[in-house]
């Protein structure tokens, strides 16, 4: 296996390891400050429990998520070294942004939020809270506009030429504002929400199913499940937001999403099916001329096909970021349902009453954790074969000094480590969810309230 293929699975397995963590702290984070808001408006004790315990879980998150990061920094210098240089003061800028503005906020209140209880007043600490919540999120902003500047490049000028090209920053809130940075922004906030949210709602549906704290896991249920629908319903607005936006500033990623070959067209949506890339055919059941609807709001409306552009600017993977694209928008679509579902029957007085339902909630954790992986995927593989979108190849920006051996091995050592790693978080968050939100040996009485 050749060096930049090699590089570029150590990075996409790093990156996506490291990518299950991030959703979970901010999903987490927006539902303890629910949870927090709620205990100061009712002084209901069920809330303050519920808040002190997914603290814990975020924790364990954030602290694990901290780790498997630091490593991309290095790669970027060992692997990346061409690409490093060229996009060094676009990212440099990114990156110190979050430095400055999202990762010391939410270290400084993480502080406060752990070790604030009974230290400080409880408005202090639910500010706290808010801030922690906050940091999560403006670390996303920065890592995504980062990304979107490859995807979509603005606010910059080029610097030399060949190995010694770079891109220079002309216009800081023109590069930060790139034409697809607002909508990948809000679709990785809504798909962080739904991580966080349906753990909350597999952990108290265990509960809740072994009949253990009925009460608070009740709470906690509805709690999580607004927030999940609603983000849900509003990911299709988003969603459809940033296919619009690839339609305009990467039309051969679209054209590859759907499998979509002929040049000017109308083009269909799948609902699934197989793309043979060699003879350009796609068997699978689908919507005549659905996408050109979703571009154009015409069926018949033209859409650019792979063949309009030469063979060696598309992607090679065509199946592939097809079959990533089908899985991530059908496990939204999934999400909808199952939620909408739910939400009729709280509303109807029944939600609980359903076990069955409950057992699907239990598992359905991993589905957003699988539809944010999947998304990544189609949108990197859809953009090569760029590694900067119209002006940097991937297969350009490796570094020319490092071997295949030395990446082999590398993989293999992060391997090893990062799934030691798992292996802690699995355990350290399945301990926390065995013992409960409850402290029995400490305060029994005040436990057998709420059990």
């Amino acid at each position: 296996m050749d060096t930049e293929i090699l590089a570029r699975i150590q990075f996409a397995f790093t990156i996506a390891f490291h990518y299950i963590y991030p959703p979970l702290s901010i999903g987490i984070g927006l539902i303890m400050v629910i949870m927090e808001g709620l205990y100061l408006k009712t002084g209901n004790k069920h809330y303050e429990v519920l808040t002190r315990f997914w603290l814990k879980i975020f924790a364990i998150t954030f602290g694990i998520g901290v780790a498997t990061g630091i490593i991309m920094e290095f790669e970027f210098g060992t692997n990346w070294a061409v690409y490093s240089r060229y996009v060094g003061d676009i990212f440099g800028s990114a990156l110190a942004a979050e430095g400055l503005f999202a990762f010391g906020l939410e270290s400084a209140f993480l502080g406060v939020l752990i070790f604030g209880w009974n230290r400080v007043s409880p408005k202090v600490h639910f500010i706290s809270a808010i801030g922690v919540f906050l940091g999560s999120m403006f670390s996303a902003v920065w890592i995504v506009v980062a990304n979107s500047w490859q995807q979509t490049p603005a606010g910059y000028h080029i610097v030399g030429e060949g190995f010694n090209a770079r891109a220079e920053v002309t216009d800081f809130w023109a590069m930060v504002f790139n034409p697809s940075s607002v909508d990948r922004i809000i679709h990785v906030w809504q798909g962080a929400f739904l991580s966080g949210a349906f753990l909350v709602l597999s952990v108290h549906a265990y509960y809740l199913l072994k009949g253990r704290y009925v009460e608070i896991s009740k709470k906690a249920f509805k709690i999580a499940l607004g927030v999940a629908t609603v983000i849900a319903l509003t990911q299709l607005i988003s969603g459809h937001s940033s296919a619009d936006g690839v339609a305009e500033n990467q039309p051969a990623k679209l054209a590859a999403m759907e499998g979509h070959y002929e040049s000017n067209s109308p083009a269909n949506m799948y609902l699934f099916g197989w793309v043979d890339n060699e003879n350009q055919e796609i068997t699978g059941v689908g919507v005549p001329g659905g996408l050109s609807f979703l571009v154009h709001q015409d069926f018949q409306e033209p859409v650019t096909g792979l063949n309009a552009f030469p063979k060696e600017d598309r992607p090679s993977q065509v199946n592939a970021v097809f079959q990533f694209y089908h899985i991530m928008v059908s496990i939204g679509m999934f999400l909808i349902g199952l939620t909408l579902y739910a939400s009729y029957l709280w509303w109807k007085g029944k939600l609980f009453d359903k076990k069955w339902l409950l057992r699907i909630f239990a598992f359905s954790v991993l589905l957003p954790q699988i539809a944010n992986q999947v998304g990544w995927f189609a949108a990197e593989m859809g953009r090569q074969p760029w590694i900067v979108y119209g002006h940097l190849r991937t297969n350009e920006g490796f570094s020319q000094e490092v071997s295949s051996n030395q990446i082999l091995f590398s993989l293999i050592l992060f391997l090893v480590v990062y799934a030691v790693l798992f292996l802690l978080f699995v355990y350290s968050v399945n301990k926390k969810i065995k013992h409960g939100p409850y402290d029995e040996a400490k305060n029994p009485d005040e436990f057998l309230k709420y059990v």
